[in-house]
């Protein structure tokens, strides 16, 4: 973060990220749909997620006090994660922390809290049992006190996942004072989350913004500009399809793409 305010004492605002994608994907038949649910409750279990927490934490700058997990029957799992702006001394640990060692869980679901803020993130496979396209969507929220700040994490959270559709929320809550003791309510210049993305990364997506400067609240959406059909396809090679189904799928891609990008059920066949 650039041009900081120095502040008086504890820096009482509250900045919250909320990081929403979608991965689109065309999974033929129940059976294939089935094996793409479990495929990416696999790859994207709570051992892999736990540790894209865990880098989060270190990239805002947080430390990791408590790591709990629960699994689930017949899928899914919770994970809480303590942590701290700073660092602390085993000694000052409560006996209920383990410092984050013994990290041993899977499936999807974590949710973390921090001293001051917390971090949670949950995973949802979901599949149209008529025309074959498979969703995965990811909602990761990241809410920090004090000086870190959740918009350094934004570039590694996009690149962690495969993103064909991404909302992003950033919003600045409360007030803090400054050396003068004059209320503060940001303390930091931001016109657009779309600042905080790498310019490679932006190229690929046609992106918009909706931002409410005077309420601190700022909104990106990003759709994916080009599609690759092999990319998309689950067990499936484009040379099993003729031409003009591989044009149908690809205009059934981009058709829930757009709806879920826009929020809206464009398209009376569906």
């Amino acid at each position: 973060m650039e041009n900081k305010i120095k502040l008086y004492g504890f820096n009482n605002l509250t900045k919250t990220l909320s990081f929403n994608i979608y991965d689109i994907c065309y999974a033929k038949g129940e059976r294939e749909q089935k094996d793409y649910v479990d495929y990416i409750d696999e790859q994207y279990n709570s051992d892999r997620l736990t540790k894209i927490l865990c880098d989060v934490t270190n990239i805002i700058g947080a430390h990791v006090l408590n790591i709990s997990k629960q699994d689930y029957d017949p899928q899914g799992a919770s994970v809480t994660i303590l942590i701290s702006e700073e660092p602390l001394d085993e000694k000052e640990l409560d006996d209920s922390c383990n410092g984050g060692r013994h990290i041993l869980a899977n499936r999807e679901t974590i949710l973390a809290h921090l001293d001051k803020s917390h971090v949670t993130v949950h995973t949802y496979p979901e599949y149209h049992p008529d025309n074959s396209i498979a969703t995965f969507r990811v909602d990761i929220d990241v809410s920090t006190c004090g000086k870190i700040s959740p918009l350094n994490a934004l570039d590694y959270l996009i690149g962690s996942f495969d993103s064909d559709i991404i909302t992003i929320d950033y919003r600045v809550r409360g007030f803090t004072r400054d050396i003068n003791c004059k209320k503060c309510f940001i303390d930091h210049k931001i016109a657009s989350i779309q600042d905080y993305i790498d310019d490679e990364t932006l190229k690929k997506y046609d992106a918009t913004d909706i931002n409410v400067y005077q309420a601190n609240l700022f909104h990106t959406k990003m759709l994916i500009k080009e599609i690759n059909l092999q990319n998309y396809l689950f067990k499936k090679d484009t040379n099993e399809f003729l031409p003009q189904e591989r044009l149908a799928i690809s205009n059934s891609l981009r058709k829930e793409m757009i709806e879920i990008f826009s929020g809206l059920n464009v398209y009376d066949n569906n």
